[in-house]
């Protein structure tokens, strides 16, 4: 198992600890924040998401920076203290199973990378396969988003396309934007309605949304595993609909015809998109009642014990985990190294070259806490006693950089091979 493997296995693991803390923290935070402006959430829930990437990300940075090169010194990092709660308290070791933690979290995220893009390929065929349809419910359309465009302060040009296949609005790219209307859609909907869901819709284009849902995705992909990124990036995606929503509202200066359009979307019962900012994204109750008669809300204290129990349950992960690395870091022990600067090549004595003797001696040798060489001796003989002796005086005039424990230099052995060779 490479060090990589074992690092990124140690880094995968830790997060189940980091991102419940993070989940539990921005918990509180939202429920404090509840009857503040989506915008304030919608910064918090995103400020968490990237703090999920980010401690991990740093975390594995930091391990390979230290240099734990051994599989084996990782694999310590992963002997979390997951206590055994059906016999003694025994210690759940981790690090036998990391090559398939790491086997199985990279196979998820691929097959997710995948499903990502073929989903990114599909909104880019469907639109190229529509560019050339000449539709005049379409070109119509098109002309009365330009105008809407403007209104809303776009510079960049956002095309419209009318799809078959499609459940719902969907607004894709940045450079290009396109917003994607279904045909039953734009063919069952009042207009005003309708123009009400593509104002919304500009609003995620004003705002960039479909960047921030980008790097949601990515994170979801390398993350997949943790309840806390898929309740954020779901918090995220509800507040961003709130938010589009109020300002797709000023815009038209009619957020009961907003209000309506959601409902009649409901009626229709679409699907939500997931790809990039649907019109249907969130609870479309709340955010009709939002749009139409926002009303305080009360904190529900039954709906926090659960989390608080969350929170004590990280705390006590995080105490073991900080007391198994602790222990970990402080009976890890670094060999001593060789000061090659300092080692001249030993001599060969003059009475084994005249008659070419050459042979292979291994020694054995403790090293001092400062780097000098205390003793030696013979492990395997070279068969002539010469060389070996010559082996003795060569590897006692080197100087070592000495073994550490916790950080301090102690005394340790080494063996060395001299190979003998007359070539």
């Amino acid at each position: 198992m490479s060090a990589f493997i074992a690092m990124l296995g140690a880094t995968l693991v830790h997060f189940l600890w980091q991102g419940l803390l993070i989940g539990c923290a921005t918990a509180v935070v939202l429920a404090l924040l509840r009857n503040s402006r989506a915008e304030y959430r919608y910064l918090v829930a995103c400020t968490a998401l990237l703090a999920c990437l980010a401690w991990p990300a740093l975390g594995l940075v930091e391990r390979l920076g230290n240099g734990a090169a051994a599989p084996g010194e990782a694999a310590g990092m992963m002997q979390f203290a997951v206590r055994n709660m059906v016999g003694n308290g025994q210690l759940i070791d981790l690090g036998a199973a990391v090559r398939s933690i790491v086997s199985v979290w990279a196979l998820c995220a691929a097959v997710l990378s995948v499903r990502m893009a073929l989903g990114l390929l599909w909104i880019e065929r469907t639109v190229r396969r529509n560019a050339s349809r000449h539709d005049p419910v379409q070109a119509r359309w098109q002309a009365r988003l330009s105008q809407m465009t403007q209104a809303f302060g776009i510079t960049r040009q956002v095309r419209l396309r009318i799809v078959e296949v499609l459940a719902s609005p969907v607004t894709a790219g940045w450079w290009r934007p396109v917003v994607l209307v279904p045909a039953a859609l734009a063919a069952r909907m009042p207009p005003d309605l309708l123009e009400a869901l593509l104002a919304h819709e500009l609003a995620h284009v004003r705002r960039h949304d479909y960047l921030v849902n980008l790097l949601q995705n990515v994170i979801e992909t390398l993350l997949f595993y943790h309840p806390a990124v898929w309740w954020l990036s779901n918090r995220i995606r509800a507040e961003r609909e709130l938010i589009a929503d109020d300002f797709a509202a000023r815009q038209l200066g009619e957020p009961r015809r907003l209000a309506l359009a959601l409902s009649e979307l409901e009626r229709l019962q679409f699907s939500t998109h997931h790809l990039a900012q649907a019109a249907n994204g969130g609870n479309l109750m709340d955010r009709i009642q939002h749009l139409m008669r926002p009303a305080p809300q009360a904190l529900n204290w039954k709906a926090a014990i659960p989390m608080l129990g969350l929170a004590l349950a990280c705390v006590a992960i995080y105490a073991e985990a900080t007391a198994a690395e602790a222990t970990t870091a402080k009976n890890k022990t670094i060999k001593a190294v060789v000061n090659f600067d300092s080692c001249a090549k030993p001599e060969y004595p003059a009475a084994a070259v005249a008659q070419q003797r050459t042979g292979m001696v291994t020694l054995g040798f403790s090293i001092g806490a400062d780097g000098k060489v205390k003793s030696s001796k013979i492990e395997k003989t070279s068969g002539h006693p010469d060389l070996d002796q010559a082996a003795r005086t060569g590897i006692e005039k080197c100087s070592f950089i000495p073994a550490t424990k916790a950080g301090k230099p102690v005394e340790s052995s080494l063996k060395m091979v001299y190979n003998w060779n007359l070539e």
